[in-house]
């Protein structure tokens, strides 16, 4: 990538629009509109991290690092940096291709009765809770009809992880359930590996911000845990899609005073994990 597409990313991506995304919250506002607020990349008690939206930089007093949207992107995902140019890319062009792609494959899932059915077999059966998710099915062999129609590229689509280098759809046979920046499907088939996410970051906990205020929350490790709990009456609980959380889920945890409970599976794949994550929570402060 040559300086001048370079300094077109970093236009479309103001700095603070990111760290927002993020869930950095500023602190308290400065002269010439600057920002201060607690450092996203350390343990910080005290605001120290200084944002400059006009001149799209940052600097921390207390880690001593600073830079702009793609410095901060190698330092928040601990990336070198093509991955961190590759991240904001992905960032910037994939919320309007993929709610497309979430909108159609919602249009979807009603129209075919083994992904109903499935969604019944596994306790998901109320209406509002679908909607609440957003829940989709992808038959395979049309979303990329639809898209084109729409005008989006299929360069694009492969970039985002819909379409295969070939051509056909990546997801076929799969409920779908979006999430931030990247879709999650679960195979109907058991011939086909059960687990599918969009290349890229997973995101953050899922729905976390309807969460975040509660003073307990419930931490669960798939989607279908957190569909049956939610389904049930439980509106405090978030998702880690699967057991190992990511530095970035540790410090949304961490973002306040609550009790957490993690409710991980009992056999192997979530005792072991479940402890370390209990001992990781223990451990910040």
């Amino acid at each position: 990538m040559n300086r001048q597409a370079l300094h077109d990313l970093k236009r479309q991506i103001p700095l603070l629009d990111y760290l927002q995304a993020h869930d950095w919250r500023p602190a308290r506002p400065l002269s010439r509109g600057r920002w201060m607020g607690l450092c996203p990349l350390h343990e910080d008690r005290q605001p120290s991290f200084l944002v400059d939206p006009h001149k799209d930089l940052f600097y921390c007093y207390g880690c001593g690092r600073g830079g702009d949207v793609i410095r901060f992107a190698e330092l928040y995902h601990q990336v070198k940096f093509p991955q961190a140019v590759a991240l904001l890319q992905q960032w910037h062009g994939l919320p309007p291709l993929l709610h497309e792609a979430a909108g159609f494959y919602r249009m979807q899932l009603h129209r075919h009765s083994e992904a109903v059915d499935y969604l019944y077999q596994r306790g998901i059966r109320s209406p509002e809770l679908i909607e609440h998710m957003r829940i989709g099915y992808a038959p395979g062999g049309c979303l990329r009809g639809w898209l084109t129609q729409l005008g989006y590229p299929l360069q694009a689509l492969r970039q985002a992880g819909l379409i295969t280098a070939s051509g056909y759809d990546a997801y076929t046979h799969r409920i779908v359930f979006p999430l931030d920046g990247n879709l999650y499907g679960r195979s109907l088939s058991a011939a086909a590996p059960p687990h599918r996410f969009l290349p890229g970051a997973k995101g953050g906990l899922y729905a976390w911000e309807q969460v975040r205020q509660c003073p307990e929350a419930i931490l669960v490790e798939g989607l279908f845990d957190y569909a049956v709990l939610w389904q049930t009456g439980f509106h405090n609980v978030t998702c880690a899609m699967g057991t190992q959380l990511n530095a970035y889920q540790f410090r949304q945890l961490c973002d306040g005073v609550r009790t957490i409970y993690l409710t991980f599976d009992a056999d192997n794949n979530g005792s072991g994990p479940c402890k370390r994550s209990r001992t990781g929570l223990e451990n910040t402060d």
